[in-house]
C-alpha cells in the first residue's frame, strides 16, 4: 500500500511536468486515463514552456524527460528504438535526446575516485582538471594527465600516449554521487507501472511491460559499471587494431573500476562541425564512407557494434581517421541474424522481395500460419516507393522501421538486437547527410555486403559451414554413444518400461527401442 501511494504521488508529479512541456500524448494511449491528464494540466496551471509551442510532440517529449532526469532520459532513448510502440517520427525525435545534465561539483568526483582506489587523486594523476570537459545523464568526464613509467617511454612508440613528455593525456569517466540509488528509484516506478498495465490493461499484456522494463533494468545496471564500458571498449578496439583510420581509445586499467574508467584522451575535430572540418582541409566524402566501411564491419563481420553513434561520439583526427567515443551502448548480431539482415537488405535494394519474404520465414520470425503471399505483398509495398529513389533520398534506418511496422501487423516478435541497430542507422544516416548529403552511405557499403555474401554465403561457404556442422555432431558422438548405453542398460534393468501396446510380431518391441535409441542418439548430437 506504501508502495502504491508512494509511486502515485511520483506519477503525479511526473504528469505535471509532462503537462508543463505540453507532452501528456502518451496518456493518450491508455483508456481512462482522462482525469490523470486534466489533474496534471490542473496542476501545471494550465501553462506550457512557452518554447515548446512550435515542436512536434516527440520533440516535447524529448524536453520533458530532458527535466525529469536520468532515468527518463534512458528510458526516452529506448523508445526511440521503438518507432512499432511509438511510431516513426516521435521515435526519430527521441533518438536526437540529448543525454546531458549539469555538471556535478569536483570535489565529488575527486572523492569518488579517492574511493574507488583507495588512493589520493594526486599520485594517481600528475594533472587532473577539475572543471568537467562533458557531464551526461549518468556520468561526467574529466581531463587528466598521467605519467608513463620510464620502460614505456619510448618516443617511436606513440599507441595510446597522447600528450607531451613524460605524460600522456587521459579521460576520466566518473559515475554521478548517488546515481545508482537515483536509478533503482525510478525503476521501482516503471516497475509498478508495468505491473498495473499488464495486469489491467489485457490488449497490452503482447508487449510484456513487465519483461520488457527488467530488461531496461538490466542495461542500465551494466552502464553504471564502468568496467563493462572499458571491456567493451577494449574489444572493439582489438577488431579494428590493423586499421588506423578507425581509432579506438585504449583502456587504462590501473585507473579504471566500477565507479571510473580512464582511457586514452582522443583530440579531434567533433565530426557534426562542417564547417571546421572543411577548413582544416578534411575530405568529407571520404569520411563518410570511412564511416559506412567501419559500421559494416562491426555489423557483419564482427557482429559487435556501437550503439550511440550520436555527432558528440565521433571526431575526426588531424590525419583524417575517425574516432569515436564512449561505449556504454553497445550492440550484438550472431551469425544467424546477421545472415538475415545481409539476405534481407540486399532483397531491398535489388527489388527482389519475395526473397525478403522468403528470409523471414526462414528465420522462423513470421507466425506459423501467416499466409505467403499477403506478407509477400506487404513486403513489396514497403519496397516499391524507395526502388527508384536517388540513393541520396533511400533511408535504411526508416526502411528497418517500416519493417517493425509491418511486424506487429503479423504478430511478429520484433528483435531486439535489430531494434538496437534501426536506431544506430538512424543515428549514423544523420552524421553522413550532415557532411556529405548527395551520398548515401549504406550505397557505399553495398559492394562490402555483396563481398561478404559471396564468401559467407555462396556455395563453397554454405558447404564449409555443413562440413563444419558434421565435424561439430561428430565430436559429440561418444557422448552420444555413452548416454545411449546408459539409456539400454536402464532399458534392460527395467528402470524404463516401454509400453508397446499389443505387439504384431515378435520383432515390434525390437523394432521401438531402437526406435527409441536412435532417437536419443539424434537428441544427443543436435543439443
Amino acid at each position: 500500500m506504501l508502495r502504491a501511494l508512494r509511486n502515485l504521488l511520483r506519477l503525479i508529479g511526473i504528469a505535471r511536468t509532462l503537462a508543463r512541456h505540453d507532452a501528456l500524448f502518451p496518456a493518450d494511449w491508455l483508456p481512462a486515463t482522462g482525469g490523470l491528464v486534466f489533474a496534471a494540466r490542473a496542476l501545471s496551471g494550465f501553462r506550457t514552456v512557452s518554447d515548446t509551442r512550435e515542436l512536434r510532440p516527440g520533440e516535447r517529449l524529448a524536453r520533458a524527460l530532458q527535466d525529469l532526469g536520468p532515468s527518463f532520459i534512458k528510458f526516452g532513448q529506448m523508445l526511440s528504438t521503438r518507432p512499432d510502440l511509438v511510431g516513426e517520427t516521435i521515435a526519430s525525435d527521441l533518438s536526437s535526446l540529448q543525454d546531458a545534465l549539469p555538471p556535478f561539483d569536483s570535489a565529488a568526483a575527486r572523492a569518488a575516485i579517492e574511493a574507488e582506489f583507495e588512493r589520493p587523486v594526486a599520485e594517481m594523476f600528475e594533472h587532473f582538471e577539475d572543471k568537467p570537459v562533458a557531464a551526461a545523464s549518468i556520468a561526467q568526464v574529466h581531463f587528466a594527465k598521467v605519467r608513463i613509467p620510464a620502460e614505456d617511454d619510448n618516443p617511436e612508440d606513440d599507441t595510446g600516449k597522447t600528450g607531451t613528455g613524460n605524460t600522456r593525456e587521459v579521460a576520466v569517466k566518473v559515475l554521478r554521487p548517488g546515481i545508482e540509488r537515483a536509478i533503482e528509484r525510478d525503476l521501482d516506478l516503471f516497475r509498478w507501472i508495468a505491473g498495473v498495465v499488464e495486469s489491467t490493461q489485457p490488449r497490452l499484456r503482447r508487449l510484456k511491460p513487465v519483461v520488457a522494463v527488467e530488461t531496461f533494468a538490466e542495461s542500465l545496471r551494466w552502464e553504471m559499471d564502468l568496467r563493462m564500458e572499458g571491456a567493451a571498449a577494449s574489444e572493439l578496439r582489438g577488431n579494428f587494431e590493423d586499421d588506423p583510420m578507425y581509432v579506438v581509445p585504449a583502456v587504462d586499467w590501473e585507473r579504471t573500476g566500477r565507479r571510473v574508467l580512464t582511457t586514452e584522451w582522443i583530440s579531434g575535430i567533433p565530426v557534426h562541425d562542417v564547417d571546421e572540418l572543411v577548413a582544416a582541409g578534411h575530405d568529407l566524402e571520404a569520411l563518410v564512407g570511412k564511416a559506412s566501411e567501419s559500421f559494416f564491419l562491426q555489423v557483419f563481420r564482427d557482429g559487435f557494434f556501437h550503439a550511440d553513434m550520436h555527432p558528440g561520439n565521433a571526431f575526426v583526427r588531424a590525419d583524417g581517421a575517425l574516432c569515436v567515443v564512449d561505449f556504454g551502448i553497445m550492440g550484438r548480431i550472431d551469425r544467424r541474424t546477421r545472415y538475415f539482415l545481409a539476405d534481407m537488405l540486399l532483397g531491398f535494394v535489388t527489388g527482389d522481395y519475395e526473397r525478403v519474404a522468403d528470409v523471414h520465414f526462414q528465420a522462423n520470425y513470421v507466425p506459423p500460419g501467416t499466409d505467403r503471399q499477403v506478407f509477400h505483398q506487404a513486403i513489396r509495398a514497403i519496397g516499391e516507393p524507395i526502388f527508384d529513389r536517388p540513393p541520396s533520398e533511400i533511408s535504411i534506418a526508416r526502411l528497418l522501421a517500416q519493417l517493425f511496422q509491418v511486424s506487429e501487423r503479423f504478430h511478429m516478435e520484433v528483435q531486439p538486437e535489430l531494434l538496437l541497430l534501426q536506431k544506430t542507422m538512424l543515428l549514423a544516416e544523420g552524421v553522413g547527410r550532415r557532411l556529405a548529403p548527395e551520398l548515401n552511405m549504406w550505397q557505399l557499403a553495398l559492394p562490402l555486403v555483396e563481398e561478404w555474401m559471396r564468401e559467407h554465403r555462396g556455395p563453397e561457404a554454405r558447404l564449409a559451414e555443413m562440413t563444419a556442422d558434421v565435424i561439430h555432431a561428430a565430436t559429440r558422438l561418444p557422448r552420444a554413444v555413452e548416454a545411449v548405453e546408459q539409456a539400454a542398460a536402464r532399458i534392460a534393468d527395467g528402470e524404463v518400461r516401454l509400453n508397446l501396446g499389443r505387439a504384431r510380431s515378435p520383432q515390434w518391441p525390437l523394432w521401438c527401442a531402437i526406435g527409441v535409441l536412435a532417437a536419443l542418439i539424434v537428441a544427443e548430437l543436435l543439443t
